[in-house]
């Protein structure tokens, strides 16, 4: 582990951090089964050894935070992978909804924030929940980068491939 990613681990130590939709995507088909990555069409960027990487980068922080916009998108995603993997990646799925505390912020309340003409509804509610202090993982090249202009928490999945 390089020097760079242990002091930003060690700053964000027994925190909250939020998965964005493709990464949380890849944990729940991990999960389920590592090797499923590489072959279903909405997760083949990430590699298995990406999912190692998420799994130990996870052991930091407090816990997995989400939002009904990120689970209803990874819904949505995971309901393209063909029978009989469909019914078990949605029951993989069923067990992370249970586990990892889901907040809730208003679509109205978002709704004068530049995030949402900028990148939608479900980036805007993960650039408000940034501003509460909890780290936002994404693989978004411009989410992070509007995160990081913004001076908010934010690491994108493909520099943490690189820091490993």
């Amino acid at each position: 582990m390089t020097d760079t990613l242990t002091a930003l681990l060690s700053s964000f130590r027994g925190r909250d951090v939020l998965i964005d939709t493709n990464i949380l995507l890849m944990y729940v088909v991990g999960t389920l089964d590592p090797k499923l990555i590489p072959t279903f069409k909405r997760t083949q960027d990430f590699t298995v050894d990406d999912y190692a990487i998420l799994r130990r980068f996870l052991q930091y922080f407090r816990s997995i935070v989400t939002t009904p916009n990120i689970l209803t998108e990874v819904s949505n995603l995971a309901g393209q992978i063909a029978e009989p993997r469909r019914t078990q990646v949605f029951q993989t799925f069923a067990q992370a909804v249970k586990i990892i505390p889901e907040q809730y912020i208003r679509s109205s309340t978002v709704t004068e924030d530049a995030a949402l003409v900028r990148f939608g509804l479900t980036d805007a509610v993960i650039a408000r929940m940034a501003e509460g202090e909890v780290l936002v993982l994404t693989d978004d090249f411009r989410l992070s980068q509007y995160l990081e202009r913004s001076r908010l928490p934010v690491l994108n999945f493909n520099h943490l491939r690189m820091l490993v």
